[in-house]
């Protein structure tokens, strides 16, 4: 059915994307991903964790007209509510949010809304007649939501067309602004654009031995296994190399025990970003849904190699007590949005490893054991995925914020102040200072700054 449907979407019709309305929901979003992938398509999720009291005033102000036809919440009442626009619920919602919890957009389940009007539309749908329907006469939270038995729609005034939102309005690229005209008052290091050659460099003329090596396996149950590469392949391309370095590690996973699922980092040393896109075309093919995180590098590696792979892998080696279990989970965020850059590549921008178990007495789960994994962030502009155009300080500081928001995404709790173990890749070695510099002060306006997490590693 969806190889029927690609041809009609591309050429027929000219699809490109398909835009998804996702606040918080990963199961909506995943779902639209998924599909989109396989034909083709880019998705679009720019509602995607956005501030939700915001994002519902700009709904409002943008000319959208919706009302709530749907409410089942605490503080919604289906005879006060229902039919009522959002433009005139937004106080009160404000104040459930405040109050209750209740996510002002609705993302809960709160409430469910119909779009009426709004900019994009050519005519505008006028309800006629409605039923109210109760559905749970709840007294703390009924449920209710109208049935639609007339409905029209109406011509819009030939002056009113489609309006996009004011230039400058971008989310992602007024947060860069902001920070931009912030680090414009710190001082700035002399760019000095003379040749550095790093101790890497250097060690890698002297001499390299191809074969993998790996660590002891920790009483956690972690173990890296380092330097696979690709040397041993007839085809000296950066395709032939990759597929020959997956050879290698399954050898050296098979050897030990382990199998690929186990991977919850990679660290991807490439001697070429040119060939970013060739080799992840081979690497997708070994991992699929929730990849393991991975960071991506440039680096000087020996003539002739086009790629290393470092692999951390896990597993639990410790027996299971009565009444816990073990979770992995990946965060997989593959839509253009506000947010933070999409993984343009097959991995995970986080992997989360945990064992949790009842607390004494109590139905509640506890965390046990917990660590999360992230992968590598540039200075992207989320929205369109092109490199900021600023200095140094400004890209130091726009990376760590991705980073932070993807630690908020996995873990609520989570901030840059819970980080244990953070690798900083630079092009020119007299930036390091700016760069950790702008590390500490990204610390020091952590709310959580001095809070450590009782049993979470990052690295």
């Amino acid at each position: 059915m969806l190889r029927q449907i690609s041809p009609a979407l591309g050429e027929k019709e000219g699809v490109e994307a398909v835009s998804v309305g996702a606040i918080l929901s990963d199961y909506q979003r995943v779902r639209v991903e998924n599909v989109c992938l396989r034909l083709g398509l880019q998705p679009l999720a720019y509602l995607w964790r956005r501030d939700q009291e915001s994002l519902l005033s700009e709904m409002i102000s943008s000319g959208l007209h919706a009302i709530l036809i749907k409410v089942a919440a605490f503080g919604l009442d289906p005879e006060k509510h229902l039919g009522k626009s959002l433009s005139d619920m937004e106080p009160y919602l404000k104040q459930l949010s405040q109050k209750y919890g209740v996510h002002i957009c609705g993302e809960g389940g709160e409430y469910e809304s119909f779009t009426l009007d709004c900019p994009l539309f050519k005519k505008k749908m006028v309800v006629d007649a409605v039923e109210t329907v109760i559905h749970s006469a709840d007294a703390f939270a009924p449920v209710g939501y109208l049935r639609f038995t007339e409905i029209h729609s109406e011509n819009k005034d030939s002056d009113v067309v489609a309006r996009a939102l004011p230039h400058g309005s971008c989310p992602c690229q007024n947060a860069i602004d902001k920070m931009t005209e912030e680090v414009e008052y710190a001082d700035q290091a002399q760019d000095n654009q003379q040749e550095f050659t790093s101790n890497c460099d250097l060690s890698c003329q002297r001499g390299h031995d191809p074969s993998p090596s790996c660590s002891p396996r920790s009483s956690k149950g972690y173990q890296w296994i380092s330097g696979i590469n690709g040397l041993q392949s007839k085809d000296p391309g950066i395709q032939g190399q990759t597929t020959a370095a997956f050879t290698q590690l399954q050898s050296e996973l098979d050897s030990r025990g382990w199998k690929l699922k186990d991977i919850v980092l990679v660290h991807l040393y490439v001697s070429s970003m040119e060939d970013f896109v060739s080799l992840n075309t081979v690497y997708k093919k070994h991992f699929g849904i929730n990849p393991p995180a991975r960071v991506c590098v440039q680096a000087p590696l020996p003539a002739g190699q086009l790629l290393q792979m470092d692999c951390l892998l896990h597993d639990w080696t410790e027996p299971l007590d009565e009444g816990c279990f073990h979770q992995r989970e990946a965060l997989h965020v593959q839509s253009l949005s506000h947010w933070a850059p999409a993984n343009i590549g097959p991995y995970s921008q986080a992997f989360r490893v945990s064992s949790k178990g009842p607390q004494q007495g109590k139905v509640v789960l506890l965390v046990v054991d917990e660590s999360v994994f992230c992968a590598g962030q540039i200075a992207l502009v989320p929205c369109i995925m092109q490199l900021v155009k600023a200095g140094t300080r400004t890209q130091a500081r726009l990376s760590f914020s991705y980073v932070e928001k993807v630690l908020e995404a996995v873990i609520s709790s989570l901030t840059l102040a819970h980080v244990v173990q953070a690798h900083c890749y630079t092009t020119k070695h007299q930036d390091i200072p700016i760069i950790r510099a702008a590390w500490e002060s990204m610390l020091r306006t952590t709310e959580e700054e001095k809070t450590q997490a009782a049993a979470t590693d990052i690295y």
